[in-house]
């Protein structure tokens, strides 16, 4: 099935008179950076940020205190994650984690790189001397999550990573187009760019669902 930026466009044409607005406008938001994403070529650092601002536009809600805001994502993830494979009846999500990226998604688990608290350590945060054996614990629950083919759990920790890596690229951490952190930018900009459109295309197929006003409404 077609799950490009045109596809689903067609798609949001077709159907969104019969949608509650909020949800058109969502859909219509995220497919705006999907677009862009796909018009990124060999930018994969440029695609993957507007990839993921496709998947922000998709899901995001506000996160009112800023000093909770990593742990108020996490938790939008969880319940994102968790409705869209319920909906996702044809397996289309576990498909791309389990058939097309299983490798790619294993490495991103076992990279430090992509771990928050390694960073937070290198900052001499104080309270992260253990972020070390944190990591080794958190490696084996992903590898048990792997191993038990768990969709949501394995989801969950793996956008953890990927907003590490968001942020690093986001607030300037890292250089564009470098070397130092390449393999893990090309790997999560392919896993983005099968994952997003189809949460995308569930949610078109579930408009009723309740999925929440969108993040600064159009305001006349």
């Amino acid at each position: 099935m077609d799950y490009s930026f045109e596809a689903l466009k067609t798609k949001h044409r077709e159907l969104r008179d019969a949608w509650p607005s909020s949800v058109s406008l969502r859909v219509h938001r995220a497919l705006s950076w999907l677009n862009r994403a796909e018009q990124a070529g060999d930018d994969d650092d440029a695609a993957f940020i507007f990839y993921w601002i496709a998947f922000n536009a998709a899901y995001a809600h506000e996160v009112d205190d800023a000093d909770t805001e990593t742990l108020g994502e996490r938790l939008l993830f969880k319940e994102y994650f968790n409705r869209l494979t319920e909906l996702d009846q044809e397996g289309r999500i576990y498909e791309v984690i389990w058939t097309r990226f299983p490798q790619e998604i294993r490495v991103l688990l076992e990279n430090r790189f992509v771990y928050q608290p390694f960073w937070k350590h290198q900052n001499s945060e104080p309270g992260f001397d253990g972020w070390a054996a944190w990591f080794e614990r958190s490696k084996v629950a992903a590898a048990r999550s792997l191993n038990s083919k768990d969709t949501n759990k394995i989801l969950s920790i793996l956008f953890d990573r990927l907003y590490v890596l968001r942020n690093q690229l986001i607030h300037g951490g890292a250089t564009w187009s470098g070397s130092v952190n390449r393999q893990q930018v090309n790997d999560g900009k392919k896993i983005l760019a099968s994952l997003v459109p189809l949460f995308i295309d569930v949610m078109m197929n579930h408009p009723n669902e309740d999925w929440g006003a969108p993040y600064y409404p159009v305001v006349e």
